[in-house]
Protein backbone atom coordinates (compact mmCIF):
# COMPACT_ATOMS: atom_id res chain seq x y z
CA UNK A 1 0.00 0.00 0.00
CA UNK A 2 1.39 3.21 -1.09
CA UNK A 3 1.46 5.78 1.63
CA UNK A 4 1.12 9.87 1.78
CA UNK A 5 2.31 12.76 3.49
CA UNK A 6 -0.93 12.69 6.18
CA UNK A 7 -1.44 8.69 5.31
CA UNK A 8 1.86 6.52 6.96
CA UNK A 9 2.91 3.42 9.06
CA UNK A 10 2.35 4.55 12.60
CA UNK A 11 6.07 3.25 12.78
CA UNK A 12 7.02 6.78 11.54
CA UNK A 13 4.58 8.92 13.91
CA UNK A 14 7.80 9.93 16.18
CA UNK A 15 9.98 10.94 13.11
CA UNK A 16 9.84 14.91 11.89
CA UNK A 17 7.76 15.95 9.44
CA UNK A 18 10.73 16.34 7.25
CA UNK A 19 12.29 13.23 8.37
CA UNK A 20 9.15 11.26 7.71
CA UNK A 21 8.04 12.42 4.65
CA UNK A 22 11.66 11.46 3.07
CA UNK A 23 10.88 8.27 4.58
CA UNK A 24 7.25 7.91 2.90
CA UNK A 25 9.30 8.45 0.18
CA UNK A 26 11.84 5.88 -0.04
CA UNK A 27 9.40 3.23 1.37
CA UNK A 28 6.93 3.85 -1.43
CA UNK A 29 10.12 3.51 -3.78
CA UNK A 30 11.42 0.42 -2.02
CA UNK A 31 7.76 -1.16 -2.07
CA UNK A 32 7.57 -0.33 -6.14
CA UNK A 33 10.73 -2.21 -6.39
CA UNK A 34 8.91 -5.82 -4.63
CA UNK A 35 9.97 -5.28 -0.66
CA UNK A 36 7.88 -6.42 1.72
CA UNK A 37 6.29 -3.85 3.09
CA UNK A 38 7.48 -4.50 7.39
CA UNK A 39 11.45 -4.27 5.99
CA UNK A 40 10.49 -1.07 3.38
CA UNK A 41 9.47 0.68 6.44
CA UNK A 42 12.64 -0.15 8.81
CA UNK A 43 15.19 0.35 5.59
CA UNK A 44 13.11 3.76 4.65
CA UNK A 45 13.15 5.32 8.23
CA UNK A 46 17.13 4.62 8.59
CA UNK A 47 18.11 5.79 5.41
CA UNK A 48 15.60 8.65 6.02
CA UNK A 49 16.82 9.53 9.39
CA UNK A 50 20.26 9.46 7.64
CA UNK A 51 19.58 11.68 5.24
CA UNK A 52 17.98 14.24 7.91
CA UNK A 53 21.40 13.87 9.53
CA UNK A 54 23.30 14.64 6.23
CA UNK A 55 20.92 17.23 4.64
CA UNK A 56 20.13 19.47 7.61
CA UNK A 57 16.62 21.05 7.46
CA UNK A 58 16.41 24.68 5.79
CA UNK A 59 13.66 27.42 5.94
CA UNK A 60 13.83 28.13 1.98
CA UNK A 61 10.63 29.76 2.47
CA UNK A 62 11.97 32.96 3.17
CA UNK A 63 13.61 34.42 -0.24
CA UNK A 64 17.09 32.87 0.52
CA UNK A 65 18.60 30.90 -2.00
CA UNK A 66 21.53 28.70 -2.08
CA UNK A 67 24.55 30.26 -3.73
CA UNK A 68 27.13 28.52 -5.66
CA UNK A 69 30.55 28.57 -6.94
CA UNK A 70 31.93 32.46 -7.52
CA UNK A 71 28.61 33.60 -5.49
CA UNK A 72 26.46 33.44 -8.18
CA UNK A 73 22.56 31.98 -7.34
CA UNK A 74 20.50 29.65 -8.71
CA UNK A 75 16.70 29.20 -8.12
CA UNK A 76 14.18 30.86 -6.62
CA UNK A 77 14.01 29.69 -2.88
CA UNK A 78 11.10 28.38 -3.53
CA UNK A 79 10.72 24.78 -2.44
CA UNK A 80 14.47 23.94 -3.56
CA UNK A 81 13.50 23.90 -7.46
CA UNK A 82 14.80 21.39 -10.12
CA UNK A 83 18.30 21.64 -11.72
CA UNK A 84 18.83 20.21 -14.57
CA UNK A 85 21.88 18.44 -16.06
CA UNK A 86 22.02 18.84 -19.69
CA UNK A 87 25.22 18.84 -22.58
CA UNK A 88 26.65 22.00 -23.77
CA UNK A 89 28.61 22.89 -26.28
CA UNK A 90 30.73 19.95 -25.86
CA UNK A 91 30.74 19.90 -22.03
CA UNK A 92 27.67 19.81 -19.83
CA UNK A 93 25.39 22.75 -18.40
CA UNK A 94 23.51 23.00 -14.84
CA UNK A 95 20.46 24.93 -15.03
CA UNK A 96 17.73 25.84 -13.01
CA UNK A 97 14.13 24.70 -14.61
CA UNK A 98 12.79 27.06 -17.19
CA UNK A 99 15.98 28.89 -17.18
CA UNK A 100 18.50 29.63 -20.81
CA UNK A 101 21.57 29.77 -19.26
CA UNK A 102 23.34 28.42 -16.00
CA UNK A 103 26.58 26.79 -14.96
CA UNK A 104 28.99 25.24 -17.89
CA UNK A 105 31.48 22.09 -16.98
CA UNK A 106 34.12 20.40 -19.33
CA UNK A 107 32.57 16.97 -17.91
CA UNK A 108 29.34 15.35 -16.85
CA UNK A 109 30.96 13.93 -13.89
CA UNK A 110 31.37 17.65 -12.68
CA UNK A 111 28.01 18.60 -13.35
CA UNK A 112 26.56 16.06 -11.93
CA UNK A 113 28.23 16.77 -9.04
CA UNK A 114 27.50 20.17 -8.84
CA UNK A 115 23.66 20.00 -9.10
CA UNK A 116 23.16 17.05 -6.76
CA UNK A 117 25.09 19.84 -4.21
CA UNK A 118 22.74 22.41 -5.31
CA UNK A 119 19.94 20.43 -4.84
CA UNK A 120 20.40 18.69 -2.16
CA UNK A 121 21.33 21.78 -0.11
CA UNK A 122 18.10 23.54 -1.76
CA UNK A 123 16.04 20.59 -0.58
CA UNK A 124 15.25 20.10 -4.51
CA UNK A 125 15.63 17.99 -7.52
CA UNK A 126 18.18 17.65 -9.83
CA UNK A 127 17.56 15.76 -13.76
CA UNK A 128 20.34 14.24 -15.14
CA UNK A 129 19.40 13.80 -18.68
CA UNK A 130 21.87 11.98 -21.36
CA UNK A 131 23.54 13.35 -24.29
CA UNK A 132 20.24 13.31 -26.52
CA UNK A 133 18.66 15.14 -24.09
CA UNK A 134 16.25 12.15 -22.55
CA UNK A 135 16.10 11.95 -18.78
CA UNK A 136 18.88 9.52 -17.35
CA UNK A 137 17.74 9.58 -13.70
CA UNK A 138 16.56 11.91 -11.05
CA UNK A 139 17.48 12.97 -7.65
CA UNK A 140 15.54 14.07 -5.66
CA UNK A 141 16.09 15.79 -2.23
CA UNK A 142 12.52 17.35 -1.12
Amino acid sequence: MPWKKNDYPPSMKNLDERTRGKAVEIANALLEDGYEEGRAIAIATAQAEKWAEDHPGRDMGDGESSGGEGGRKRGSGTGGGTQHVVPHEGGWLVKDEGAEDGQAYGTKEEAVRQAKEDASGRGGIAVIHRADGTVETTHNYR
